[in-house]
């Protein structure tokens, strides 16, 4: 990253696009926004390799650029909003990519219908909540890495992914989703 290595950046793009483009959908809730700030994340982590520090793990610090630029875009489109991102706890469409592996017609129609309905549930959950959930359950972070990719403590991760579980239970109860 230091060298500017385009083959290192093609290579890390390669490995990491599908989990990166997955949580800016998580957050934005829009395809075409998601695809500029996955655009803008690659050009900041080129034009910031040097920034890098090797203790961390990459995912830690790509996500939390690309964190940040969600937040920049939400307060250049609603300046006058509260952002989402950063609300407090006591405030009150996710897309899914396919596996590779071989499942019959039955399976997929099921697991197509369970991704539809658990991303319709997401989508109802406030953001602050989507935001750790994604984190957790679709890119396996530990609640450290959350924690350091959300500039939060550990309780407040602890505190969010509880809620946000609790809070997706009651929609997937309801039938709201």
């Amino acid at each position: 990253l230091r060298r500017r290595d385009p083959e290192l950046l093609d290579n890390l793009i390669e490995q990491i696009r599908y989990r990166l483009f997955r949580y800016l959908l998580y957050l934005t809730n829009q395809r075409e926004t998601a695809e500029e700030l996955f655009q803008e994340t690659w050009v900041r982590v080129l034009e910031r390799g040097h920034q890098y520090n090797a203790k961390w793990k990459f995912e830690s610090w790509l996500f939390t650029i690309a964190r940040n630029l969600v937040i920049d875009s939400q307060r250049r489109r609603q300046p006058r909003y509260v952002d989402l991102l950063t609300a407090s706890d006591d405030d009150n469409s996710s897309r899914e990519f396919e596996d590779t592996e071989v499942l019959s017609a039955f399976d997929l129609l099921a697991q197509q219908e369970e991704g539809e309905r658990m991303g319709a549930a997401m989508a109802c959950l406030p953001a602050t909540y989507r935001e750790v959930l994604a984190l957790r359950f679709q890119e396996d972070m530990t609640l450290e890495e959350i924690a350091t990719v959300i500039s939060s403590p550990i309780s407040t991760v602890k505190s969010r992914l509880y809620r946000g579980l609790e809070d997706l239970r009651m929609i997937l109860e309801r039938g709201k989703a």
